[in-house]
């Protein structure tokens, strides 16, 4: 009776802590039952693959080693209660591994530990103890503890459920109490950013610029939902503050609606429109208009600053009835604030910062890449409309810190462009070209590029066209089979096959990396490393 008890708890504790992948599932869908359906439908296969493997493997262990020690050991009682204690340490050994794996494994968001994630922790430990206590208990047939690994993925699912309705109530509480004070303070400004891509790097250039005249609070990385931007109003917002800047994200028609009238945004950016969370808007159409809806919820005075070269950008800067602005490139002469002259170094970037109002300014920085330019010129308008001086906001422009993992410059022996996180194409191209203009010979790392809404093999044919004008050697990783269309691509465009390189993981790309590189090389690491599934 004291190992079946031991063996309960165990295994339950175990479980509960190797479903830290199926929570951060459940957080990166920002804790909505629907989209946490629809990524289990995704990875089906997988999660039939390990944690039906796993749970009736162990099962089978427990059931059949006492046979096989009976080769060794005469006494039964003894044989089994050295089998159960085998297997329950080999089975939580294996439930550690799983945990560190998916806790340390890269994610394009990080799984944070919140006070929801707590209290669906709690939930979720009674619920599997329960189930477990029950499975082993069960007469006359009891059923090894060990299946609960197999049912995990929805265990996850229903304690979620249960804690639903809870909440719900605990969020609108925080949600009202925001409000309240926000209105409070009467002399806020604030400012709502969103769009596609881009909004949270706008959004913390913003506040390096801003923070050269006024006090400033913006939200953190991950804090774009309701109860994000609640909880930083409620926590972090202090009456010194001058500038509130809020990251606005969206999943659903209507997201947007409901922030701004949290925040009521004095000023608007909005960076760009693109095919993100089709699932759950449906068309692009939706998403376009749940965007303009920060434009469409500022006050008569309020003021929108819209991104560059997007055509639906475009169409709804035409749409906008308040005061607007726009960025541009090389002469854009409809532009308020454009960037000339852009050129790439080991340095980073330089470009002419040039105003509608007459003010120009040289301005370099760290950041790399046309996109991260638009996300300055983005920033730099709305500081400019708030006051700031051109040469203020060129010095906030040099002193830019890189985004970890997206276009980061890393200066040393080897010129490093760290841009693993991106899951862009644009992006990657913009990578690219970007690396065209670095010195030393070019050497692009690359497992290529997935999730590309069923053109993978269309994408990456051009990845490999690009790549065979911007790079003098290719180190391509894992197996995917969409490599295939890389290579055909740069073997179309005149790459030499001598200069390509397969690797199997990062590990061995490195080794290939430091056999084909010398001093003074350029390295660009491009697109994720193949790994599970986020969304």
């Amino acid at each position: 009776m004291f190992f079946t008890v031991v063996e309960i708890l165990v295994v339950t504790i175990a479980c509960c802590a190797a479903s830290v992948h199926y929570i951060h599932a459940l957080q990166m869908g920002r804790y909505q039952l629907p989209a946490y359906r629809q990524w289990l439908s995704r990875n089906r296969d997988r999660i039939l693959k390990d944690n039906v493997l796993w749970a009736f493997a162990a099962a089978l262990a427990r059931a059949y080693l006492p046979v096989v020690l009976s080769m060794f050991l005469k006494e039964e009682e003894f044989r089994s209660a050295l089998s159960g204690w085998l297997v329950l340490g080999l089975f939580t050994a294996l439930m550690a591994w799983i945990t560190w794996r998916d806790y340390t494994m890269p994610s394009r968001k990080p799984f944070v530990v919140t006070q929801r994630v707590r209290r669906l922790m709690t939930a979720l430990f009674l619920l599997s103890l329960a189930a477990t206590t029950l499975m082993a208990m069960m007469r006359p047939i009891s059923v090894s503890p060990y299946f609960l690994y197999a049912l995990m993925p929805f265990m996850v699912l229903a304690a979620a459920a249960i804690m639903d309705p809870y909440e719900a109530r605990l969020n609108a509480g925080f949600f009202k109490s925001a409000k309240k004070k926000i209105r409070a303070h009467a002399d806020l400004i604030t400012i709502g950013i969103t769009g596609s891509y881009g909004k949270t790097n706008v959004k913390f250039i913003l506040r390096d610029i801003l923070l050269k005249k006024y006090k400033v609070l913006a939200t953190p990385a991950s804090f774009n939902t309701a109860m994000g931007i609640s909880r930083v109003i409620n926590d972090q917002l202090k009456p010194e503050h001058q500038v509130f800047i809020a990251e606005m994200g969206a999943t659903h028609v209507g997201d947007i609606k409901e922030l701004v009238g949290l925040v009521r945004p004095r000023y608007g950016i909005l960076t760009s429109i693109g095919p993100r969370h089709m699932d759950t808007f449906g068309s692009i159409e939706n998403i376009a208009s749940t965007k303009f809806e920060l434009v469409q919820g500022l006050p008569r005075d309020g003021l929108a600053v819209f991104g560059w070269g997007d055509d639906y950008i475009n169409r709804l800067y035409a749409l906008c009835r308040h005061e607007k602005c726009r960025i541009g490139m090389d002469g854009d002469s409809g532009a308020f604030m454009r960037a000339e002259n852009l050129s790439y170094s080991d340095r980073g970037s330089a470009f002419d910062m040039v105003c509608a109002d007459g003010g120009t300014v040289r301005c370099r920085t760290r950041l790399l890449g046309v996109y991260n330019v638009k996300n300055i010129l983005l920033a730099a308008a709305l500081a400019r409309k708030m006051g700031l001086e051109m040469a203020q906001i060129a010095e906030a422009v040099k002193g830019l810190s890189p985004v970890e993992h997206r276009m980061q410059l890393i200066p040393g022996d080897l010129t490093v462009i760290d841009d693993t996180l991106n899951e862009d194409a644009d992006s990657a191209f913009e990578a690219l070209r970007v690396m065209a203009q670095m010195p030393g010979r070019r050497i692009v790392v690359t497992p290529g590029l997935g999730d590309q809404g069923g053109r993978e093999s269309d994408v990456n044919f051009a990845l490999g066209t690009v790549m065979a004008d911007s790079a003098d050697a290719v180190v391509l990783v894992g197996r995917r089979p969409f490599t295939r269309s890389i290579v055909r691509g740069m073997m179309q465009s005149g790459f030499s096959r001598s200069n390509l390189h397969s690797a199997d993981d990062m590990d061995d790309a490195s080794e290939i990396l430091q056999e084909i590189s010398e001093a003074g090389d350029s390295v660009l690491f491009e697109s994720r490393i193949p790994e599970y599934e986020e969304e």
